[in-house]
């Protein structure tokens, strides 16, 4: 049998690197989603994150409408909206907006952590009494986002989430990092997408398989579809892939001790110690990083395993053009 093509489609988080101004990591997350719409790669996702000083994404649906303006074939989502922090009418509203701007290309993808830390998530939301209610607050807004009416009884059952349009509505997916969100998804009758970034691929086959064994169809998908979010970066060759490499090493080490920062270029990293180029080694064996060639055998591998025929591509660097880079030779090596 042969096997699909895959897809391949952007996470973009803004990431801030060191001696940059903040804002610049919006502006260059835009330049980014034009980028590879040129390129040939299907979705360009953005995340949402609060008091991060690594992460500068603080406002996807903000940031989704310039990127509406900006852009004409790829689609555009969310990856995602923390939706215990808001009303899901709110969410509804913004993304039936978003549609209006851009018909057609809009992914509305959820989650329920909170992108934050609890001292954060209190400060975005002091009543937030959501994350609990969870399932009924994506129940609500899949009927507000596609203009369904709600169940007999149902408070809101005379609301509805304007503007509709007769011609397109934005596709809900779930997203997850564990068992909770596949089963969520599966009872839904949604797209699901798992953040193998977060676990380092921990889970993602089962939480997958989870999902289709329990997938219900619904109004919105007949058949279950589901995709991976991974980190990789690819460069000319193994050493520079290497070298670019250890700026995230260094951030992923400092994150596990509770200390985040901008991205330091690869020269200006302290010395690592030598338990710590044990831990840089490790991460190295389980990336998706080197050479295209490799990063794409990698990809394609982890494709056939989890039978996906769409990859979504996290990249950090110090250096947007490094990053660009990266996102070019990987089209090439798929043929975008």
């Amino acid at each position: 049998m042969t096997q699909p093509a895959l897809h391949l489609s952007v996470l973009d988080q803004s990431t801030v690197s060191h001696g940059t101004p903040e804002d610049q990591a919006i502006r260059d997350t835009v330049s980014l989603a034009q980028h590879t719409e040129a390129l040939g790669y299907s979705r360009f996702w953005i995340a949402e994150h609060h008091n991060h000083a690594s992460i500068a994404g603080s406002s996807p649906e903000v940031l989704l409408a310039a990127l509406a303006m900006k852009t004409e074939r790829i689609r555009l989502g969310s990856a995602g909206v923390m939706l215990p922090h808001y009303s899901a009418l709110h969410v509804a509203e913004q993304f039936r907006v978003l549609d209006a701007l851009a018909p057609g290309r809009i992914d509305l993808g959820v989650g329920r952590a909170p992108g934050s830390d609890g001292r954060t998530a209190f400060a975005l939301n002091p009543h937030n009494d959501h994350a609990d209610n969870f399932p009924a607050q994506v129940r609500d807004l899949l009927h507000w986002v596609n203009g369904l009416e709600m169940p007999e009884g149902h408070n809101f059952r005379t609301v509805t989430a304007h503007p509709m349009s007769e011609a397109s509505a934005p596709d809900v997916w779930m997203l997850g990092s564990s068992d909770y969100g596949a089963q969520l998804a599966a009872h839904f009758g949604l797209p699901y997408s798992f953040a193998h970034f977060i676990t380092d691929g921990r889970g993602a086959g089962q939480a997958l398989d989870l999902y289709r064994r329990n997938f219900k169809p619904s109004p919105f998908l007949s058949e279950p579809k589901a995709n991976l979010c991974v980190w990789a970066l690819a460069a000319e060759t193994e050493a520079e892939a290497r070298h670019w490499f250890r700026s995230r090493a260094r951030w992923r080490i400092d994150r596990n001790r509770g200390k985040l920062g901008p991205l330091l270029a690869p020269d200006d990293l302290p010395p690592f110690s030598r338990d710590e180029e044990v831990e840089v080694e490790n991460l190295w064996a389980q990336s998706y990083a080197g050479s295209a060639a490799q990063v794409a055998e990698k990809l394609r591998r982890l494709a056939q395993e989890q039978a996906l025929d769409e990859i979504v591509i996290l990249t950090w660097t110090h250096s947007r053009e490094v990053k660009r880079r990266s996102y070019e030779l990987l089209a090439a090596e798929f043929n975008l």
